[in-house]
């Protein structure tokens, strides 16, 4: 384990070879030290065992448990000490309780060969004594560990339909239940007392879907709920509750979108707070939402989401826009520990294009690209990254890379080619151990050169290629911009009508600041001819009312160019239609002339 002010250790699985006859270059299970010198950590001793399927750091981070296919063991990872080692060698799944008082170990379940009930297969372990708490049958491995506040004083678990409610790690006696007509799912909330539950009732019989917000143990009724949001748009739900359990997000989905437009089903973004609250996330362009992550501040979250290129926003509470990123090759969003920084990335199917964002200033730091990774995680410290390729999604090219958020790569390793690579992760730390640094922008030194990835090149066929490429695109990226009202300085949502206004008065200004200038200069001054438009001049006929007629729109399509470019002047951010507009001014100005010679 790192010592607080150092980077933590990161927890590698290799397991043996499943190619050829020989199990060659077995490497097993080990920790590696973190930045500067990714050594291997003498403070966990290498497993070289060959079937290690479940392993799990505690919330702090000092303690480590792994099941070895022969047993369960956990160590004190600061004292490099074995605490206990339990005989459940079918163990794949393993979760520390967060103070540490309780490990939690599910086997698959399987029923007797005559076809009776099978044994218990959850397993709720003391730590302090090695003695087993209590044992359940848990069937599935979907949503199999109990949870716990954050304090232990409360864990629940979903059984048949309904939540049972455990106080003080007494799994003897249910001191609550949650009854709801068959709750799907239930997230307890973070944080300290009181304890705040949101439960999912999936719709049937045409009755809606909801979600409903409860403080334990007040479950007396639709009537006790802190908040309710109903949704008819819903196979399944996934809940998300900021850091300082004020409210949930909640992305609603369905298998099959019924208008055709997505193979992926659809989403919709809800936002539900713990005052009673709602609201629905007015995402501006259509498609799937890929990904949804609450900033650590609480009081911000952004979504990515929309047919490719995928679109990026940042909302406050009032789900209004703070920032758009606009469009670009990428499916999920992490905040860093702190909040400070906020990585945009494209994996799976896309080529792994990362964005770094500084989201204080909302200024880019860096475009990293981590070609074929599976797995991406923020080192505790706030400052590093890894990214990894393993298997089973990728079996080949395993391996993984230690980044600076700057953009440079610190450490990379890759498995033996007749080897696999299953699981790569960061030991955790306590909030606070690491301090929030500031911001850099320029790439930190790196033991490996900044790889600048060549451009993908387009398929052509045989008769175009040896002409000249053309640089259309399939799509145009929109580009970020702040969504900040700027009116008074005053941060609340604007109407549209009150953005029109504005935009008058800030022309009306402009007009009588030039006119001013016009007073000063004299009538010697030769005018550009675009500024003609705005004196007063007798209107001009040329008998044919439709030539009259596009003029009158020519002479009012340049006034808004000039109101645009006033606008642009002042320091205002125009949209990408105002600047092609700005852009056709030339063009117009010559059609005008044009017309005018002929009257």
């Amino acid at each position: 384990m790192a010592a607080p002010g150092a980077c933590p250790a990161c927890a590698l699985e290799f397991p043996y070879s499943k190619y050829g006859k020989h199990l060659r270059g077995s490497e097993g299970l080990y920790m590696v030290n973190g930045p500067p010198s990714f050594t291997e950590s003498v403070a966990f001793q290498r497993d070289s065992g060959k079937n290690c399927k479940a392993v799990a750091f505690s919330k702090d981070g000092s303690l480590f448990a792994w099941c070895n296919g022969e047993k369960v063991n956990v160590v004190n990872v600061t004292r490099a000490e074995l605490l206990h080692s339990f005989d459940l060698p079918k163990t794949v799944c393993l979760e520390f309780s967060p103070k540490n008082n309780v490990l939690a170990t599910w086997q698959a379940y399987a029923t007797a060969k005559d076809g009776t009930a099978g044994v218990p297969n959850l397993q709720l372990h003391d730590l302090r004594t090695g003695k087993c708490l209590k044992s359940f049958v848990q069937k599935k491995m979907q949503n199999w560990c109990p949870c716990w506040a954050d304090d232990e004083s409360i864990c629940a678990r979903n059984v048949n339909n309904e939540v049972h409610f455990f106080e003080n790690n007494n799994f003897n006696t249910i001191a609550n239940k949650l009854h709801l007509q068959k709750v799907s799912d239930f997230v307890l909330s973070p944080g300290a007392q009181p304890t705040k539950v949101a439960v999912y009732v999936p719709g049937s019989k045409g009755a809606p879907s909801f979600v409903r917000l409860y403080q334990y143990p007040n479950f007396g009724g639709p009537q006790s709920a802190l908040a309710n949001k109903s949704f008819f748009k819903a196979d399944k739900v996934t809940m998300l509750w900021n850091k300082k359990a004020t409210a949930v997000l909640v992305v609603a989905s369905t298998e099959v979108d019924k208008s055709g437009a997505s193979y992926y089903g659809e989403q919709t973004l809800h936002y539900v707070a713990a005052s009673g609250e709602s609201a629905v996330v007015q995402l501006p362009k259509n498609g799937p939402i890929y990904d949804v992550a609450w900033s650590p501040n609480s009081v911000e979250f952004c979504a990515v989401y929309g047919f490719m290129p995928a679109k990026a926003t940042v909302f406050n509470l009032k789900c209004d826009p703070v920032f758009d990123f606009g469009t670009g090759p990428r499916n999920a969003a992490y905040y860093s520990p702190h909040g400070h920084i906020l990585v945009l990335a494209g994996f799976g199917n896309l080529r792994g294009q990362m964005e770094v964002w500084d989201v204080k200033n909302y200024k880019l730091i860096s475009k990293p690209v981590a070609s074929d990774s599976t797995y991406f995680a923020w080192c505790p410290d706030g400052e590093h990254i890894v990214t990894a390729t393993c298997a089973p999604r990728l079996r080949v090219g395993n391996g993984y890379k230690i980044w600076h958020y700057t953009g440079s790569v610190l450490h990379s390793y890759e498995v033996p080619a007749d080897e696999e690579m299953w699981q790569v992760f960061w030991q955790p730390f306590q909030d606070g151990v690491f301090p929030e640094r500031a911001v850099r922008y320029q790439a930190v030194p790196g033991e490996l050169p900044r790889a600048q990835p060549s451009p993908a090149q387009a398929y052509r066929p045989p008769a175009l290629r040896n002409r000249p490429v053309s640089s259309s695109k399939l799509h145009e990226d929109e580009p970020p911009q702040n969504m900040k009202p700027q009116l008074g300085g005053i941060d609340k949502p604007v109407s549209k009508t009150a953005l029109k206004n504005q935009r008058k008065h800030e022309a009306k200004k402009a007009a009588k600041q030039e006119a001013k200038a016009d007073a000063h200069q004299g009538p010697a001054q030769v005018r550009a001819p675009q500024n003609i438009l705005q004196n007063t001049v007798p209107a001009m006929t040329t008998g044919d009312p439709e030539v009259d007629k596009k003029i009158k729109n020519l002479k009012k399509k340049l006034k808004a160019i000039e109101q645009l470019k006033e606008q642009a002047a002042a320091g205002k951010q125009l949209e990408k239609n105002q600047v092609e507009k700005i852009q056709k001014e030339a063009a117009l100005l010559k059609e005008l002339e044009d017309l005018e010679l002929g009257v």
